[in-house]
């Protein structure tokens, strides 16, 4: 990734901000989302409960830290992209399992988890990719829902505890509204990570092996008819009826589709990634 890095020249953001590349849909979701009545009191209760600091604990007993000399390439990785985005560098760290993954957890002290078999999975460049899509959720301030989402089954618990009423008020709407928040605030951190790795490329190449990676035949993987699968999955969507399925199909997912979040990411590095860094925009050399 450093030889990479040096190749490109990689740009930075002086006075980058979160609303110059959130998605619109990530917007829109967060404010269906503050609009849920009693939400702050469950959130407090959420606090309160010390979840964020349990799982601190866990992770710094579990899991392996990344520093400058523990996973150097990866740490260079986290530095590069903590300086494109401007964010304070958080703590990252490698966990033993097979499923390929990442997540940023802690409202108060973020830190970034990747399994070991994303770091199999994915080249230097990849790796670059998604490391800077976790920093982007620490840039939007996704942490707090983020941290939500992935603890629904404790959330609805809590959902049953509540009193004052709330508990109705929230329920299984609440559920669904995290959950299409949490996947529109992907596509505001893929952006982010756009904007690091300054490439679609390795963007794109991290989706097609999210959508079917196996180690044995990256060789044999092509770009160009992954991106005709792309075509094809927006043709499906010609009927009212195909629409309705895509709605079931990603109603109780933590994430768009990789092939949806590739198209999205394409469609915006054409345009709004090409805003920032054109003459005029924020990147700078």
């Amino acid at each position: 990734m450093a030889d990479s890095t040096r190749r490109k020249q990689l740009r930075t953001f002086p006075g980058l901000q979160a609303e110059d590349f959130q998605h619109p849909d990530d917007l829109t979701a967060t404010a269906a989302l503050q609009a849920i009545p009693g939400l702050d009191t469950l959130v407090a209760k959420i606090l309160e409960y010390g979840f964020e600091r349990v799982y601190y604990l866990e992770n710094v007993a579990n899991n392996v830290r990344v520093t400058p000399r523990m996973f150097e390439r990866l740490h260079k990785a986290l530095g590069w992209g903590c300086k494109i985005l401007g964010v304070d560098e958080p703590e990252l760290y490698v966990t033993l399992n097979p499923v390929p993954n990442a997540y940023t957890y802690g409202h108060t002290r973020p830190f970034i988890v990747l399994t070991s078999g994303l770091v199999d999975m994915l080249d230097d460049e990849e790796r670059f990719f998604v490391i800077a899509h976790e920093l982007g959720h620490i840039k939007c301030g996704h942490v707090l829902y983020g941290m939500m989402a992935r603890n629904i089954a404790a959330v609805v618990n809590l959902i049953g505890q509540v009193t004052l009423g709330l508990g109705a008020l929230l329920g299984q709407g609440l559920v669904l509204a995290l959950y299409d928040w949490f996947r529109k605030a992907e596509l505001s951190a893929d952006r982010a990570a756009l904007l690091c790795v300054q490439d679609i490329n390795p963007a794109v190449r991290s989706f097609m092996k999210m959508a079917g990676g196996a180690s044995r035949l990256y060789a044999e993987m092509d770009q160009g008819e992954f991106v005709r699968q792309i075509r094809q999955y927006e043709e499906a969507d010609s009927s009212h009826l195909n629409r309705a399925y895509k709605v079931l199909l990603t109603a109780y997912r933590t994430h768009p589709f990789p092939i949806m979040r590739a198209k999205e990411l394409d469609s915006w590095f054409s345009s709004g990634y090409r805003d920032l860094a054109g003459p005029r925009g924020l990147l700078t050399g």
